[in-house]
């Protein structure tokens, strides 16, 4: 059964408190489910998934923190809000670290339960790889994603640093955004550089920053990124992209928890937990020595992954439904009906994009079709066409035309470029998604290859 998105379980074994809960949960606009014990609790719980339970903790069959255990078990991901009479301060930390969202004591207004939930919702999670508009919310309750998260969990509560290598459109930000949410750090900043997309000669102050005059255009100090993150997280995206000249920099900041601004001589502390991702294989890079194999082992503290859509497919049904609801809501539309058959079209695709090519689809589907309903005749040639692009280490027409035993290295790389570049009618960007590989390394090897640039533009 799927969870409505704003749906919350309210235990408690006072009938005064648990309707008073209720309405006024209601007039915020909460579909309201109540239980008036533990074992009704876990019951419900068992029938249906809510995104938020707001449970006592003393109830004369239980008490909330076996609830939230229960509640974690199932789905470790649900938002879990305790109450009780009978707070102390060990009672809450072990609260906390049973995995509460937050924890209230009686008497409390209902304004500081709103507050409440506004901080636990604002980074809630379901599991997954949706990238919307809320940057840390993820959908998803496949095994494959949960396995996933519950290695991200056990990694935040350490301090060490990770690297997420996964495929591009899995949601490797969000991953680091979870992680960072669920840290000691989580109430400092999470501060991102995109090293693919910040020029080469710019990079190293973007990350360390400067000083007046440190080169020509440098009219003021700046700080960089490492000193923004102060006490939080740094978020070294597309790391494979950071160019070799700079990479024994990062080596040393790492290794001695320390950095100088450009133009300064001066050692400025670390005090950010450092995560990197890259949709590349960094020890195949080490292997062909794009990547010092020094820094990979340094980054690679605690590795972490995300499963590729086609391995999560149960997943699917899921996300359609929250970004048609998404989707929907921005426009001002109530959220349409998605057919089975609709689905069920979603299932059989490939979604060599991930979840950000199924984001944009159904973009497209929404857009294009208003409607109340959604049915698999609104799907478009890129779904309903046989010759839809295969996954990775698919045999689709292309693979079979371009794996002719004797043909060199080189000219396969070149022929698949190109091939893609004609698919995505010369979109850069969409070709990148394609083949995995960052936009810069696309420029690269449309220069190294001779292919016309305006054609790819």
């Amino acid at each position: 059964m799927t969870p409505a998105e704003q749906s919350v379980l309210v235990v408690d074994d006072e009938p005064g408190m648990r309707a008073a809960l209720a309405a006024n949960l209601q007039r915020d606009g909460w579909r309201v489910e109540c239980a008036s014990g533990a074992a009704e609790a876990v019951r419900k719980f068992g029938q249906c998934r809510y995104p938020l339970v707001v449970t006592d903790v003393r109830m004369p069959d239980g008490d909330g923190l076996h609830v939230m255990r229960s509640v974690r078990q199932t789905a470790p991901l649900t938002a879990v809000i305790l109450l009780t009479a009978f707070g102390s301060v060990p009672e809450a930390v072990l609260a906390m670290q049973g995995g509460a969202s937050d924890y209230l004591i009686k008497p409390f207004s209902f304004e500081q339960l709103q507050a409440a939930i506004r901080r636990v919702m604002s980074g809630h999670t379901r599991g997954g790889g949706a990238e919307s508009g809320d940057k840390s919310r993820l959908v998803g309750e496949s095994p494959a994603l949960l396995r996933a998260l519950e290695r991200a969990s056990a990694a935040a509560r350490t301090d060490a640093d990770v690297l997420i290598e996964a495929e591009s459109g899995t949601g490797k930000e969000l991953l680091a955004r979870f992680l960072h949410e669920r840290s000691q750090r989580r109430a400092k900043p999470l501060v991102a550089v995109n090293c693919a997309a910040v020029p080469e000669q710019l990079l190293e102050s973007e990350l360390f920053g400067h000083a007046r005059g440190a080169f020509t255009g440098a009219i003021a100090n700046k700080a960089g990124k490492f000193e923004l993150a102060n006490g939080g997280t740094l978020l070294l995206d597309e790391v494979g992209e950071m160019p070799l000249a700079l990479q024994p920099k990062l080596l040393r900041v790492l290794q001695e928890r320390e950095f100088e601004r450009v133009g300064e001589t001066r050692a400025v502390p670390l005090q950010a937990r450092i995560i990197a991702t890259t949709n590349l294989s960094l020890r195949a890079m080490v292997e062909s020595g794009r990547f010092r194999a020094d820094l990979y082992y340094r980054l690679n503290v605690i590795p972490l992954s995300l499963p590729p859509l086609r391995e999560r497919r149960e997943d699917i049904p899921l996300l359609a439904e929250d970004f048609a609801r998404q989707i929907a809501v921005q426009s001002g539309r109530p959220a349409p009906r998605l057919r089975d058959e609709f689905v069920a079209r979603l299932q059989e695709h490939s979604w060599p994009g991930n979840v950000r090519e199924l984001l944009n689809l159904m973009r497209r589907v929404l857009a294009l079709h208003p409607g109340g309903e959604i049915g698999a005749g609104c799907l478009d040639e890129e779904i309903l066409s046989a010759a839809s692009i295969a996954p990775c280490g698919g045999t689709g027409t292309h693979a079979r035309e371009l794996l002719v035993p004797g043909t060199p290295i080189r000219s396969l790389e070149r022929q698949l470029l190109e091939k893609t570049l004609l698919e995505t009618c010369g979109n850069r960007t969409r070709a990148a998604e394609m083949l995995g590989i960052s936009v810069r390394t696309i420029r690269n090897k449309i220069r190294e290859y001779g292919l016309p640039p305006r054609r790819y533009a």
